[in-house]
């Protein structure tokens, strides 16, 4: 039997469903919308009516907008179970009533002048408009993504997979991954490990939630107690905290970094979480005293330190500061992900773990990986193994020393009064206002299209005032501006800045 529908006494149209011929250029709209994989369920009764009926609620309710094409007849029927007589009949139908039209050589689509049903939709709060001027912190400079060598590491990651990378996920990751993260970790960060003990995830925030959320959680029952943090921190990682039932107790900072000798008086802290290289968002590394007196007091205490070394790779006046796992790696566990160093988007990070708490980890992760992509983790695997990694993160290292340099020209230009701290690494710098001027400038600044964060929003809401005195500043983050935005979003925060005192 061809694939001509039979003649319809009503029209001398006819539908085909065949492919366009050679030679002949099918309409841009249908081009671009097919509807070879077709969902229809037909009520009980003729099965004609019902196949027209099913067609007419998929055009109505915008299913089938104007201009798809729909399957050839035959296969249609094939797919229903149902008559070709009847499929082709059916179309021929609609064709005369207008829903679809037919060109020999085009196949059938649903006509243009067939309106769909706009469904109701929900009302939602329209989306902030975008500032002039971004200079928030936390988001590393987009448009530096290393697209061309990510692509060639992806292509080259394929084609060396084993075929059992495309089934389901090993919820520690991928051990390509780990190996190379071992690797790299001690060599750039002075990382003490092995693949065994490494365990991917999507992020901080999704370690956060391994190790403190909910009832397969690692650590509640080991804390037996609040969890110690920086006086500063982000209010997103106390919330989530506080949503899993850990109540944190802030730890006094100055210009050495959090004052770790005040966990010895918290009978009640056994785990601490701290960002030793970079303190967030104040700047500063942990003294080397200090550093070594935290991982006594967990060793003495039974406790853990939580190291979270979220943009270790970009220090810029001297050597990186090494990790804090590194001096006891059964009593620290290290935090890293590549969100600042490569793009929040991958969601992908990494757990350095005391031996001891793999499988509990593991046990909370579940049999299957559920987050992290294993097809990302292996083109990270290469881009790392390959050294595009390392190359990436000296060019970015090279461009955030220079847009902070910027940052430090304009400021003593204009402004020489304000004091900027927090500069000898990361991707944003602290400006230190006089007392009881924060909230009057942040309104200027918004008034002006400019985004920027207020010190005060990062501060621990049981902060002890005289150890660590309430402070007014802005957070100001100088990667996110694309290179021509820069210098204008430099004018603006320096027009916003309050005169000497």
């Amino acid at each position: 039997m061809t694939d001509t529908p039979v003649g319809h006494p009503r029209t001398h149209t006819r539908p085909t469903g065949g492919t366009p011929r050679t030679g002949t250029a099918p309409r841009a709209a249908t081009a671009r919308k097919t509807g070879s994989d077709l969902h229809l369920e037909l009520a009980a009764g003729g099965r004609r009516a019902a196949l027209m009926a099913a067609l007419r609620e998929a055009i109505r309710s915008g299913r089938l907008t104007p201009g798809t094409r729909l399957p050839p007849y035959r296969s249609l029927a094939a797919d229903l179970g149902i008559a070709r007589n009847t499929a082709a009949d059916a179309y021929a139908e609609l064709v005369a009533e207008g829903w679809l039209t037919a060109r020999q050589g085009s196949g059938t689509t649903v006509a243009e002048r067939a309106e769909p049903v706009t469904p109701a939709r929900t009302r939602r709060p329209s989306p902030p408009p975008r500032p002039a001027h971004d200079l928030r912190q936390g988001q590393p400079d987009a448009a530096s993504f290393p697209r061309a060598d990510w692509l060639a590491a992806g292509r080259r990651a394929l084609t060396a997979a084993p075929n059992e990378a495309f089934g389901p996920g090993d919820p520690q990751g991928r051990r390509e991954l780990r190996a190379v993260l071992a690797d790299y970790l001690a060599r750039a960060r002075g990382v003490r490990t092995d693949p065994d003990r490494i365990v991917v995830c999507s992020g901080f925030a999704h370690a956060l939630r391994l190790l403190f959320d909910g009832a397969g959680a690692v650590l509640p029952g080991r804390v037996d107690g609040p969890l110690a943090v920086e006086a500063y921190g982000l209010s997103f990682h106390r919330a989530l905290l506080t949503a899993a039932g850990v109540a944190t107790v802030p730890l006094s900072l100055d210009e050495n970094g959090a004052r770790v000798g005040e966990l010895t008086n918290r009978q009640d802290v056994r785990t601490a979480l701290l960002t030793p290289a970079h303190q967030f968002p104040t700047g500063g590394p942990l003294h080397a005293a200090r550093r070594a007196a935290v991982v006594d007091w967990a060793r003495g205490r039974g406790g853990l330190v939580l190291e979270d070394d979220y943009d270790g790779e970009f220090r810029y006046d001297r050597q990186p500061v090494g990790a804090v796992q590194g001096l006891d790696p059964e009593r620290v566990v290290y935090l890293g992900t590549v969100s600042k160093s490569l793009t929040p988007a991958l969601r992908l990070g990494w757990m350095v773990l005391p031996e001891h708490l793999v499988d509990r980890v593991l046990a909370a992760k579940g049999e299957r990986e559920a987050w992290a992509s294993a097809l990302d983790q292996l083109t990270l695997a290469e881009f790392i193994d390959s050294g595009g990694y390392d190359r990436h993160v000296r060019r970015m290292r090279r461009r955030y020393r220079d847009r902070r340099d910027q940052l430090v020209v304009a400021l003593a230009a204009r402004a020489p009064h304000i004091e900027v701290s927090g500069i000898a690494a990361g991707l944003h710098a602290v400006l230190r206002l006089a007392p009881g001027t924060e909230r009057s400038v942040l309104k200027a600044a918004a008034y002006r299209g400019l985004a920027v964060d207020g010190l005060a929003d990062y501060r621990h809401p049981l902060a002890d005032p005289d150890t660590t005195p309430a402070a007014d500043g802005l957070v100001v983050g100088y990667a996110t501006p694309p290179d021509h935005a820069y210098p204008a979003a430099l004018a603006a925060l320096c027009d916003i800045l309050p005169p000497p005192v």
